[in-house]
Parts: structure tokens; C-alpha cells; sequence
């Protein structure tokens, strides 16, 4: 992070956390799945907004792995290499699968941007684990705080109702 913190690559297809966004995205990651809080440290993130962190396995006390946490997905996944190889390895031969880049591209080539600002994710108007749709037609810019802000709440409340459970609709209130 002394090195590379704030910097963005690829027009904003992958951002390093400084330490003061590394704090941020840890507890939003920490309120949005509470099944890893207080064992996440996120350094990265991606222009969906999903945080890549090092996680503390409590099953395995001194096992440090790498995790995306993925907001629109609802999903927190491992990436099967270690810490010492993310940067260097996972993100420059599988670009694809890690950051998404086809999809990236399809959406730069469409909506006229050339650059997303570090603060900034694309983030799904209805979120997948809400049934929303994969594609380019569903994703909207937004300040990644307030995206983090309300997947995370949707998050929360779907993981209560019975699986199978239809949502005829969502409702925002405003403070």
C-alpha cells in the first residue's frame, strides 16, 4: 500500500486501497458480511466494486487468504492462490476471471466513459442475488460507499426470508 496505494489501473478496471480506504472498505465489508468480520483486511477493489481482502481463517490460526467480496453478487469467494501471487500472477493471467475484463470493456465501448473514478463502482440496479440481470443494460455508476451501503442491507435482510422466497420490490427510505 506504500507503493501502489490510490493508484488505478486500466482506466479503473482494478484500484489499490490507500489505508484510510483500506479502513473504509474493511468495516463495509465487516457490516455487510458479518461472517468475516474482524478477519478481513481489504487492500483492492475492482470497478464493480468488489473488495479483494486477506482473510484470517479461524480454522486454520495463521492461514492468510485472499477473498472477493462481491456486493452485487451477495457472494464472498476464495481466489485459490496466495497473497504473495494475487497481484503479480492471478491479476495478469486471469485477468478475465478476477476482474472481469470482457465485461468491463463492453461496458466502457458502451457508455461513452474512458476512466472510473477511484470513489466510484459500477454497481447493479437490481442485484443478482435480487434476480437482476448480468449484463451491461443493469449496471449504473455510483459512489461505491453508498453501493457497499445497500447491498449490504439487501444482503442482510434476503439471507433472513426462506430460500425461494419471491421479492416483488424494494423500497429505499431516505434519512
Amino acid at each position: 500500500m506504500r507503493s501502489f496505494g490510490g493508484c488505478t489501473f486500466e482506466n479503473g478496471l482494478y484500484r489499490v486501497h490507500t489505508e484510510a480506504s483500506a479502513e473504509a472498505a474493511t468495516d463495509m465489508v465487516g457490516v455487510a458480511f458479518p461472517e468475516f468480520r474482524g478477519r478481513v483486511t481489504c487492500f483492492g477493489f475492482d470497478w464493480l466494486g468488489r473488495q479483494f481482502a486477506l482473510t484470517q481463517n479461524s480454522a486454520q490460526l495463521g492461514n492468510v487468504e485472499v477473498h472477493m467480496f462481491e456486493p452485487g453478487t451477495g457472494q464472498a469467494l476464495e481466489i485459490p492462490v496466495p497473497f504473495t501471487r494475487f497481484h503479480d500472477g492471478e491479476l495478469v493471467e486471469y485477468t478475465e476471471e478476477a476482474l472481469a475484463l470482457g465485461f468491463f470493456t463492453d461496458w466502457m465501448s458502451t457508455s461513452g466513459k474512458t476512466v472510473i473514478e477511484f470513489d466510484q463502482c459500477l454497481g447493479y440496479r437490481v442485484p443478482l442475488f435480487l434476480g437482476g440481470r448480468d449484463d451491461v443494460s443493469n449496471l449504473e455508476m455510483s459512489d461505491i460507499d453508498v453501493y457497499w451501503t445497500i447491498m449490504g442491507q439487501l444482503r442482510l435482510q434476503a439471507m433472513k426470508l426462506p430460500e425461494g422466497t419471491s421479492i416483488s420490490g424494494v423500497h429505499v427510505e431516505k434519512e
